[in-house]
């Protein structure tokens, strides 16, 4: 079996690392007015590069910025619409191995017309790919994030009144930001949702019907929103969304397999590839993916980013082996389960450890696929 040359990689990643301690030093000392913004992008660009090296010396065939100019994966790009304000969190309770995590990140609210006025991701997609000979990757979150968290309550009803104009606002947003990135060269862009992973577990589920929304439903509507957003998206440009279940400090909100989204997952909504957690019980077993048409890849998350612990490769190749009960092998591809710093604080894992990790992937990657590694 060959290596593939369009994402998603046999080997690949999901997104973030781990800042390095001279980036969170430079963020601090922005943060007390120490430091100019100038300043403070050009740290961002030195360890930028640092970790654009890492990752071509482990034989990743695309790679990220790390997301090193954000705090959170979403609200930084987000807040960048014209529309959007950020106010107080609301206290979600994330589950880790050690015991509950509290965190109340800010809450996005809509509180007028939606309006993408500039472009957001370029200039950052075009430092990133002004340091690398592989695919540049842009990770952006899903237009889904502006509405489920807050739900109704968080779109204005003066700008809003009616709910499907504020899903045309968004769905017009998102093709300006496509249509500039790929003007500036962009052919790997990946949509980062938390919501169809969330409306996996019954608890959310519960949680969207007293907000006053149908969880059998959301899922095909956000499935419409999503497909009208990259309907346009420039002639070989690859999109892949990614699912995830929370990825906080080493802890998570949702639990579930995705037997309640699967169906519409793989079918209605057109995106070429899905990076989905696999790495343990909590994301259940591979029986949806028997809904996954020929003409997708699904990007098995089965190595974790929450913990240093390294899995076995014998492990993870009985685990695609059992996935291949339902996608054929070459529709599968290995990644870690989530990035390793979603937000700024980053999982509890050393950078050593993350590391080793995208070093296991790309190694049983080509022990099971068959590929070129160009690992050194």
């Amino acid at each position: 079996m060959t290596q593939r040359t369009t994402p998603p990689f046999r080997a690949d990643h999901v997104g973030s690392f781990l800042r390095p301690k001279e980036l969170l030093d430079a963020r601090e000392r922005y943060r007390k007015g120490a430091i100019s913004k100038a300043d403070l992008r050009q740290a961002e660009d030195r360890a930028i590069r640092d970790i654009v090296r890492l990752q071509e010396d482990l034989g990743l065939q695309g790679v990220t910025d790390g997301e090193f100019r954000r705090t959170y994966f979403h609200i930084d790009f987000l807040e960048q619409l014209e529309g959007v304000e950020t106010r107080g969190g609301l206290t979600a309770h994330f589950h880790s191995a050690k015991g509950e995590v509290d965190f109340a990140p800010p809450v996005l609210h809509v509180t007028s017309k939606l309006r993408h006025a500039r472009p957001i991701q370029v200039a950052d997609f075009e430092c990133l790919k002004s340091v690398t000979k592989r695919i540049p990757k842009v990770t952006i979150p899903s237009p889904t994030m502006l509405h489920f968290r807050g739900g109704r309550e968080a779109i204005s009803r003066e700008a809003y009144p009616d709910l499907e104009a504020f899903f045309d606002d968004v769905a017009v947003c998102y093709p300006a930001e496509i249509k500039a990135l790929g003007a500036a060269g962009c052919t790997y862009l990946q949509l980062d949702d938390t919501n169809l992973a969330y409306l996996c577990d019954p608890k959310m589920r519960e949680g969207a019907r007293q907000r006053g929304d149908d969880p059998n439903e959301l899922p095909r509507r956000y499935a419409k929103l999503i497909n009208v957003a990259i309907a346009d998206r420039p002639a070989g440009m690859r999109i892949c969304t990614h699912l995830c279940r929370g990825n906080f400090k080493s802890a998570w909100v949702a639990e579930g397999g995705y037997e309640p989204v699967a169906e519409v997952l793989f079918n209605e909504l057109n995106v070429d590839g899905y990076f989905l957690e696999y790495d343990d019980a909590r994301s259940g077993n591979f029986s949806p993916l028997r809904f996954v048409p020929k003409n997708k890849i699904v990007v098995l998350g089965l190595v974790t980013t929450k913990v240093g612990d390294l899995e076995s490769k014998d492990m993870i190749k009985r685990r695609i082996d059992e996935a291949t009960r339902y996608v054929p092998l070459e529709q599968l591809c290995l990644s870690p389960q989530c990035g390793f710093s979603s937000t700024v604080h980053g999982n509890e894992i050393a950078h050593e450890s993350q590391a080793a990790k995208l070093r296991l992937i790309v190694e049983t990657a080509g022990e099971v696929w068959g590929t070129q590694l160009t690992y050194r």
